[in-house]
């Protein structure tokens, strides 16, 4: 961040009275929103941070860290008092009395864009920290950012040139800089800001879960081609059967050191036959009607595995589509969450896809099997959709008997469309309770007491 932009946008934010919310909507960035219409959002990612102007976005995932919620009970509706730039150094430092306030009090916020120290910090009125996003310990700084302790001032630096965190054609600080950017030019200047960060950044998140996807894809798609020929196991279990019927024919000819047996089948031809090692005589007959039993099997259940195998292969080229249609880092993050693999871990879940909206969890089923796995584990309350007259992924959204809040029904809704279609068009997702769902017959349901969402799923052409 340069200075005399830091100065601009302090003048800026100085227009306003009062803050409507503060949240953090991702690891490194916080949305401020004053009198209740204007979102400024400020990216605190060390060495690479600066302020952009946006309508207001919905977090990548809920942040509950002690910093947080302080964040929003000291800030969120609070009196806007000033906002500065102290000492002409690379920070903002915004003056608030908290709406909870019982009596005159007020809190500070500093945003400090000093590169590798870059951080936002709480701190009372007598300079105390009370929290910070980032905590930093005595062996990295001699700055202790901790709750309780004392704020250190910044090192003085010089301002001969302001030289920014990023290599550009560098502007003088001074007078004239900052009268060159009005109220109007700098929230155009936030404004281009954010769409240039924002396409970059969905083209680097875009292409790098759409490689993610596409191993999944292509692993399904090997497993699939490893899969043997059901007419090739058929032959292998009379094979077998038929080996262990000469080897029972032909037990007193078998000497225990033998590796293999050379004799006529029933037909007359003459066949060799492959002794299995470390195995007794009396029992060779046995191994193979077990190879034959199992080869019988597995051919008898192949449509099985491969089907299983087809649907989570589709569930994924799914995901890939969405994953092309979307247009914002949100919705990226949704199809394809970055914590997904530890999460799944964390809660031992075997059957289907988890995800999370808004902190709540939401579980997919990827096929037949996992439908059918999921409205087992579902309890009473949790809510459960489907599309309706289509084949569909189930969706289980974990409600504890809580109300949920519409945004995530909408968005578990447009995943099990994602999720389910390859076709652009309107569907309607049906959604209930689980206890007003009946399972008939594997994952095949009856349902009442229901609501439907229209969801639209975007797309050039019809993909087949």
């Amino acid at each position: 961040m340069k200075l005399y932009e830091l100065k601009a946008i302090a003048k800026r934010l100085n227009n306003f009275t009062f803050i409507s919310r503060t949240r953090r909507i991702e690891d490194n960035t916080l949305e401020i929103m004053f009198d209740k219409s204007y979102s400024y959002f400020f990216n605190m990612t060390r060495g690479h941070s600066f302020i952009y102007k946006a309508p207001s976005q919905r977090p990548l995932q809920g942040y509950n860290a002690p910093f947080d919620t302080l964040l929003h009970s000291l800030m969120s509706g609070g009196k806007l008092i000033s906002v500065e730039v102290p000492n002409d150094d690379r920070v903002l430092r915004f003056t608030i009395a908290p709406k909870s306030s019982y009596k005159d009090k007020i809190i500070y916020l500093q945003l400090e864009f000093t590169g590798k120290n870059t951080n936002a910090i709480l701190i009372d009125d007598n300079e105390v920290i009370i929290e910070a996003l980032r905590h930093i310990d005595a062996d990295s700084s001699f700055r202790v950012i901790r709750p309780g302790m004392e704020l250190l001032a910044i090192p003085a630096r010089s301002h001969k040139v302001d030289t920014g965190s990023t290599p550009t054609t560098q502007k003088p600080v001074g007078a004239d800089s900052i009268s060159d950017l009005n109220n109007t030019n700098i929230d155009t200047l936030l404004e281009e800001r954010y769409h240039a960060a924002q396409s970059k950044r969905l083209e680097e998140m875009k292409k790098q879960k759409l490689s993610t996807v596409a191993k999944k894809v292509k692993k399904f798609e090997q497993l699939l081609n490893k899969l043997p020929d059901e007419e090739k196991l058929t032959q292998m279990a009379l094979e077998h059967k038929n080996y262990g019927n000469l080897i029972l024919a032909n037990l007193y000819q078998i000497k225990p050191y033998d590796t293999k047996l050379k004799t006529f089948d029933f037909e007359g031809n003459e066949v060799t036959i492959p002794l299995p090692k470390d195995v007794k005589v009396n029992r060779m007959s046995d191994y193979y009607f077990n190879l034959s039993k199992r080869a019988k099997s597995k051919a008898k259940n192949i449509h099985i595995e491969q089907e299983n195998l087809s649907s989570k292969k589709t569930f994924y080229e799914n995901i890939y589509y969405a994953l092309e249609q979307a247009n914002t880092p949100y919705e990226l993050e949704l199809l394809v969450p970055k914590r997904a693999k530890s999460l799944r871990k964390k809660e031992k879940l075997r059957e289907g896809e988890l995800f999370w909206i808004e902190g709540y969890k939401v579980l997919v089923g990827r096929n037949s099997n996992e439908n059918q796995k999921l409205l087992e584990i579902a309890k009473a309350n949790d809510l459960w959709m489907h599309i309706r007259d289509v084949p569909s992924s189930h969706v289980i959204i974990k409600t504890d008997k809580q109300n949920l809040p519409d945004s995530v029904i909408q968005a578990a809704a447009k995943l099990c469309v994602d999720f389910s279609v390859k076709n652009p068009g309107d569907y309607e997702v049906d959604y209930t309770k689980r206890k007003f769902v009946k399972v008939q017959e594997g994952s095949n349901v009856l349902y009442n007491k229901y609501d439907t969402l229209r969801v639209t799923k975007e797309g050039v052409e019809i993909r087949v």
